[in-house]
């Protein structure tokens, strides 16, 4: 199971997520679907910028759990 730990690395640079989506480009909506592992896909320039906006690397994003 692919499991986005994005409230994780925000609290680690303390980002809420109205800032990130003011530095991504994304609604809160989009984000908020992220955060709480809702999501069905993520395009690559949308992990590129989170990353970039968070100053992370992908794997500090997401994460595979075997169940």
């Amino acid at each position: 199971m692919i499991v986005i730990n994005l409230d994780v690395a925000m609290a680690k640079k303390k980002m809420s997520l109205n800032e990130l989506s003011d530095k991504v480009g994304i609604t809160l909506s989009n984000l908020s679907i992220l955060k709480n592992n809702k999501a069905k896909a993520i395009r690559f320039a949308t992990l590129d910028a989170i990353c970039k906006a968070l100053d992370c690397r992908v794997e500090d994003i997401i994460e595979y759990v075997d169940e």
